[in-house]
């Protein structure tokens, strides 16, 4: 702009010098000004339009990376809980297909039934819908520690935890057991649930076994944070650990 208006004085002062007339003088002066501004603010302009545009490519590649880091996340839980089910009802099946054929058999169906559960969940969860609630994993909790020998009490109803948090709830209720059935040896397992918080506790060998590890609970901090809450992880009152989400 100063290079730009430094022409038109220059422009101004040789006309002035050869004798031109102020009026005639200010017209070219006024086209040199008007062109070379006019010139500038199209440099201008493109330029921001550069720069919008490489913003918009950053925030489509972190949106990109976003969805990804998700989808992978989700299904890293789906697959750890429904795999654990499944493995321990095989076993199950394994003890029981001698002494007790009929129940093996029911168990082998529950085992189909949670791999083509598994398989749903999956394809839901690349689709962007996830079904994840407190009430249907509280369930599927019951039967998980059913299978696994472990004493499930549970919470007879979930009308407290707001709407906007169940699908959160749902997440730790469902990595907080599989946690449980993997890693804690425990007999019992208890689930608490209020509208600010949900804790899982058990009677096993405590947090100490090395069950805070892994991308699960990676997982669920990143969720709890973007809800407005916290994890928490550590000793629990029935002896083994405590792992839950805090608002």
């Amino acid at each position: 702009v100063f290079i730009i208006f430094g022409l038109g004085g220059l422009a101004l002062a040789l006309q002035l010098l050869r004798g031109v007339s102020l009026s005639d003088a200010s017209v070219q002066v006024i086209a040199i000004v008007s062109v070379g501004l006019m010139m500038a603010t199209v440099d201008r302009l493109r330029r921001t339009i550069a720069a919008l545009r490489a913003t918009q490519h950053e925030l489509a590649d972190v949106a990109v990376s976003e969805e990804r880091n998700r989808v992978a996340r989700d299904i890293h839980d789906i697959l750890g809980h429904s795999l654990t089910v499944i493995t321990v009802k095989a076993e199950l099946a394994g003890r029981l297909i001698d002494a007790e054929p009929e129940r093996a058999k029911q168990e082998i169906a529950e085992v189909e039934d949670l791999s083509r559960g598994a398989l749903a969940d999956v394809r839901a969860t690349v689709s962007g819908y996830r079904g994840v609630t407190i009430t249907g994993e509280l369930a599927n909790a019951h039967q998980a520690l059913e299978a696994a020998g472990i004493e499930a009490v549970l919470p007879g109803a979930t009308e407290s935890v707001r709407s906007k948090d169940r699908e959160l709830f749902g997440w730790v209720a469902r990595e907080g057991v599989t946690n449980v059935i993997r890693h804690s040896g425990a007999t019992r397992c208890r689930i608490s649930v209020a509208a600010d918080h949900i804790y899982i506790d058990d009677d096993g060998v405590g947090p100490g076994s090395g069950n805070a590890e892994g991308n699960g609970l990676s997982g669920l901090a990143e969720r709890a944070v973007a809800s407005g809450g916290s994890i928490v992880f550590g000793a629990s009152p029935l002896g083994g650990t405590r792992l839950g989400v805090k608002l």
